[in-house]
């Protein structure tokens, strides 16, 4: 049975609205907390639970439901303190994870400091983008930190029809082979025998260095 979990949003801006949609989307209960009744309004109407809120402090915070939420994610804006307010007070309340879209890098070491995870949303689209338009087999990728990532890429034609043995991805670049695409069905079910096409996609994980190396090999 698929477990349902529940986010509490705290900030509905472009990025904040745009995460609470997703997770409704996908069948996942949010808690969606602003001062902008308005915004409230248009997020509830993909199923949100939506409370306006005009001070970030724990009494308010536990009124809305963060204290049993999951996942707490602050996606206020220009508003530093705020921001700092609301993953200290999600943090003491006992969520077990707190992440907080940071404006600049001060922003990030103060969040840091308190145990939030930090996300720079323009930065992290900025590298996926390079990384897309760099390499025409590239796809996709999720840097998980400063230098380590995931890649969904076309399977380049030299590996097509071959093994994963047969290619050696982590002997040969120090890479990981994950996942796979045929025929638009994703499978992580990977043995050395498992077949590569190359109208199939794959998911490789590795370095920064790595990846680099492997797709300049490619060019």
């Amino acid at each position: 049975m698929k477990k349902y979990r529940t986010f509490a949003v705290i900030g509905l801006g472009r990025f904040g609205f745009q995460v609470a949609k997703t997770l409704l989307e996908i069948g996942q209960n949010v808690i969606a907390i602003d001062k902008d009744e308005t915004i409230l309004e248009a997020i509830s109407k993909f199923g949100a639970d939506v409370y306006i809120i005009n001070s970030i402090n724990k009494d308010a915070l536990t009124e809305c439901g963060v204290k049993d939420a999951d996942v707490v994610v602050i996606g206020i804006g220009k508003d530093i303190e705020a921001s700092i307010l609301a993953a200290l007070n999600a943090i003491e309340l006992g969520v077990k994870r707190v992440i907080c879209k940071a404006n600049s890098d001060d922003h990030a070491k103060i969040l840091e400091k308190i145990g939030a995870e930090i996300i720079f949303p323009e930065i992290d689209i900025a590298t996926r983008v390079a990384y897309s338009v760099s390499n025409a087999l590239t796809e996709d990728i999720l840097p998980l930190s400063d230098d380590f990532s995931i890649v969904q890429m076309k399977v380049p034609y030299i590996f097509d029809s071959k093994t994963v043995s047969e290619i050696n991805l982590r002997q040969k670049y120090n890479l990981n082979l994950i996942a796979i695409v045929h025929d638009g069905k994703a499978t992580g079910n990977i043995t050395p025998n498992t077949m590569l096409y190359s109208k199939d996609s794959m998911y490789i994980c590795g370095t920064n260095k790595s990846i680099t190396a492997f797709q300049d090999h490619l060019k």
